[in-house]
């Protein structure tokens, strides 16, 4: 399962909503750490985009993002608020070697089966320059399953998730971030943020 139906269905139909709320609802202090260890001009791909406003804010910090996403409404949305070139992909067609500096997955490949995430895993850091970084974002808890709006999620305990990374060839940074928050459905939930760095 590349792309679940039932969730791309979600945010295309509620891209809108869904760009009101994203903005306003992140702690950019995250997104900071992450660009303050990055070179000036750096390629990020932004797996998952969603409706681009940390895109936005890649390119105002004088990065160069790869804004990607796997919903049409949010491409499109993406591209109109920000004028970013926003491209339409599922996680198995990201390709390259050596193309980006960075991989921001925030709170995107919580979407994938935890079967195929080895696979995603993989291709990321084929995608990654030597000593590049990867930041995911993820629910934090155990198993799979859909939410009140009938989005497929993959549930991670922080351990495994940097187990993951480490068997992909990154070195996990100790420091993990974690919270609690409110997703799109008015459920709460726990998260937690994992930041590794490609071997040079």
């Amino acid at each position: 399962m590349s792309a679940d139906r039932e969730t791309l269905a979600v945010y295309d139909g509620a891209s809108d909503r869904y760009a009101k709320r994203g903005g306003a609802d992140w702690d950019y202090a995250a997104l900071d750490a992450f660009l303050a260890r990055l070179p000036a001009g750096a390629r990020i791909l932004d797996l998952g985009c969603g409706p681009g406003h940390l895109s936005a804010v890649m390119a105002e910090r004088g990065m160069a993002p790869d804004p990607v996403d796997a919903s049409a409404g949010m491409v499109a949305l993406t591209r109109e608020n920000f004028g970013l070139p926003a491209r339409q992909a599922k996680f198995d067609e990201i390709d390259g070697d050596a193309v980006y500096d960075a991989v921001w997955a925030n709170f995107s490949l919580l979407h994938a089966p935890r079967a195929e995430m080895p696979g995603h895993l993989e291709r990321l850091a084929r995608a990654l320059r030597p000593g590049g970084l990867i930041h995911l974002g993820m629910k934090v808890g155990e198993g799979e399953g859909r939410d009140g709006l009938n989005r497929f999620y993959t549930y991670w305990r922080v351990e495994e998730l940097q187990a993951a990374l480490e068997a992909a060839g990154f070195a996990v940074d100790a420091e993990v971030r974690r919270g609690r928050g409110k997703g799109l459905d008015g459920a709460p939930f726990a998260w937690c943020l994992v930041t590794g760095r490609l071997a040079e």
